[in-house]
């Protein structure tokens, strides 16, 4: 079976890292140097949202291996 056309995690992942890019360079933009730590912040939310959506991806390919594996299994 192909994968579907829209891959939501994808999308999720692309636009959580443009939010998180925009963020970061508006903090930067609006109150300057003083930025850096929220701008940490930020940085630590995106890469913390990037591994959650990196886990579920790696869960589901999983999930499906599994049932894939357990189909063949029901065939033989």
């Amino acid at each position: 079976m192909p994968p579907p056309a829209f891959d939501k995690l994808r999308a999720l992942a692309i636009g959580s890292q443009a939010i998180g890019l925009i963020l970061i360079i508006t903090l930067e933009t609006v109150m300057g140097d003083s930025a850096r730590p929220w701008q940490g912040v930020v940085l630590a939310a995106m890469v913390a949202t990037a591994l959650t959506i990196a886990l579920v991806r790696l869960y589901r390919r999983n999930l499906a291996r599994k049932r894939w594996a357990e189909r063949l299994d029901d065939n033989d």
